[in-house]
């Protein structure tokens, strides 16, 4: 039971990560500079925050996804609050935040979920909605769903049918 809360944490934060890109870019001055990190051209821990807490919302009645029994009855037992709070640490964590993720890696934390292709198709389309609904710059966006995709082969362990 608590390999499936793990599990689904680890779904959503990942899913999260893309949806954060709030902040602009900021303009690049005449002379050669590190770029700034995803986390601040997001702007930071707040928008961060808000845009998981929206896709969250969105992830967790959709009915799709609840059709898997293994992550309907982990969305059961894990609370959308708690998930919100681990997703926003991944996403902080991913972007270059000051945040620690100290969750399960991916591959541990969605093995029992049996996410199939067309789940996680249906979980980005939703995260690209709520990237849009906050205005996430196409650039940012793109970084977000790049972070999201290198773990696809981690999450995705049931092929479509």
């Amino acid at each position: 039971m608590i390999k499936s809360v793990h599990n689904l944490k680890a779904v959503l934060i990942f899913v999260l990560t893309s949806f954060l890109v709030i902040g602009s870019v900021s303009a690049e001055s005449n002379t050669k500079s590190e770029p700034s990190s995803l986390y601040s051209r997001l702007g930071g821990l707040a928008p961060i925050s808000v845009v998981v807490s929206d896709f969250i919302d969105v992830v967790v009645p959709d009915t799709f996804l609840n059709k898997n029994p293994a992550v309907q009855a982990t969305r059961a037992h894990v609370p959308a609050a708690y998930l919100k709070y681990r997703v926003t640490s991944m996403v902080c964590n991913a972007t270059g935040g000051p945040c620690e993720y100290q969750g399960k890696g991916m591959k541990e934390a969605h093995a029992n979920l049996n996410i199939t292709e067309p789940e996680w198709d249906r979980m980005v389309v939703l995260f690209k909605e709520v990237l849009a609904k906050h205005k996430v710059p196409a650039k940012e966006s793109q970084e977000l769903l790049e972070i999201i995709g290198s773990t696809k082969a981690d999450i995705v362990v049931v092929s479509s049918k």
